[in-house]
């Protein structure tokens, strides 16, 4: 059975965020346990030495030195930092008969581990340092510790911090991962939404612009109707446009076939803007605060109302994100009309790059699915100067007249 790359990498993933959900069980469920434990066995010490005097005070100490740390998930520095104080101030206890408590060494080394796995880098530092600094303490004031002992500690204790750093640290990095894999898949599939729902927006526009050719082919063939018989020969201008327009109903029909229609619902028969129409949409940007100047090349002439439609909505996309989200002061809006191809390119004044949806998120793959509709090519992005530009290149033919 073949995996292919992506099954391969979630199961990779997904393996790993398990080890990290076990790591992180571990960590809050085993350590409190481990912790009561030694509480248990610490105070059972006591009560089996031969410490008749002492006993009643180091069994509340053995308390405050472990317990505590079940509490490190809401205070990760201070519940550590007590307990190695408790631990510093019970060695001044010179306990009689010259026993101590083993288990003591080990609710130490759980305060390494507790600074380590639950605090970030900077304090679990500072409490490193701390609890060596207990160590010397406990080294100096207690003549039952040996030196040799004590280094022994404090090294276990600093590779079981050092452990607790690591694994923390690793937690992070693939709660970071995780974070990102989700937030790419959020894209991903809000990418999709809205390339889904631009393909069903512009099935319904080219549904439009069939329909209007449908009812301007209707009206030219009832005048052709009505000339047939008293006057033939102007009957010949209205068939013409007729086939025209029937022409251009096709090339529409045959290119929203390849459209997959996400919703269903009625449209009018109101005809869909053109080129014809952007100097109002460019009147209404101009009100917007937004300097708009137009630079027209080549054969200015209309163009078929489906390559038309497309290139009104680029660049009223383009217009409507710099607006928004450019901070520009000036635009430029060019219409090169070359023999068969349309270049329209809407280039501003920025500074910043753009960051939203219309600038390398959805409203740049709308207005690509848009253009790709009709054969065209789309580009955008930051210029070198400053400011930022849409680039789009669409094929023309001559509308009917």
């Amino acid at each position: 059975m073949a995996w292919s790359c992506s099954t391969i990498t979630h199961r990779r993933r997904r393996t790993y965020r398990d080890w990290v959900m076990s790591f992180r069980h571990w960590r809050g469920r085993v350590f409190d346990v481990l912790v009561v434990a030694v509480a248990v066995a610490a105070l059972v010490e006591i009560v089996l030495a031969d410490l008749p005097r002492a006993r009643w005070l180091l069994m509340p100490a053995v308390l405050l030195y472990t317990l505590p740390l079940l509490l490190c998930d809401r205070w990760p520095l201070a519940m550590p930092v007590f307990v190695i104080v408790v631990q510093v101030l019970v060695s001044f206890l010179d306990a009689p008969g010259g026993a101590r408590e083993d288990f003591g060494v080990v609710a130490y080394v759980l305060a390494f581990w507790a600074l380590g796995a639950y605090n970030p880098l900077r304090p679990a530092v500072a409490g490193l340092g701390v609890a060596l600094a207990g160590v010397v303490v406990v080294t100096v004031e207690d003549v039952r510790v040996p030196a040799g002992e004590a280094f022994s500690v404090a090294l276990v204790g600093a590779l079981t911090w050092l452990a607790g750093v690591v694994l923390r640290r690793r937690s992070l990095l693939a709660d970071q991962a995780e974070q990102r894999a989700a937030a790419l898949e959020r894209d991903h599939r809000d990418t999709e939404a809205a390339v889904a729902e631009e393909r069903a927006r512009i099935a319904r526009e080219l549904h439009d612009v069939v329909a209007h050719s449908v009812s301007v082919m209707t009206v030219q063939a009832g005048a052709a109707r009505m000339l047939l018989n008293t006057d033939p020969q102007r009957a010949v201008a209205p068939l013409l446009a007729v086939e025209e327009a029937g022409r251009q109903a096709l090339t529409e029909l045959r290119r929203l076939l390849g459209i997959l229609r996400t919703e269903e619902g009625g449209t009018g028969l109101v005809p869909q803007p053109d080129i014809e129409d952007l100097p109002e949409l460019i009147e209404t940007v101009r009100a917007a605060g937004l300097l708009v100047e137009v630079v027209e090349d080549g054969d200015v002439r209309p163009v078929a109302p489906g390559p038309g439609l497309a290139a009104y909505r680029i660049v009223q996309e383009a217009l409507t994100n710099t607006l928004k989200h450019a901070g520009a002061e000036r635009v430029v809006l060019t219409m090169d009309y070359g023999a068969d191809q349309l270049r329209i390119e809407v280039r501003d004044d920025g500074r910043r790059v753009h960051q939203a949806a219309g600038h390398g998120g959805h409203g740049l793959a709308g207005m690509r699915e848009r253009a790709a509709v009709y054969g065209g090519v789309l580009e955008a992005g930051p210029e070198h100067g400053g400011g930022y530009t849409v680039r789009a290149s669409l094929p023309i033919e001559r509308a009917a007249p």
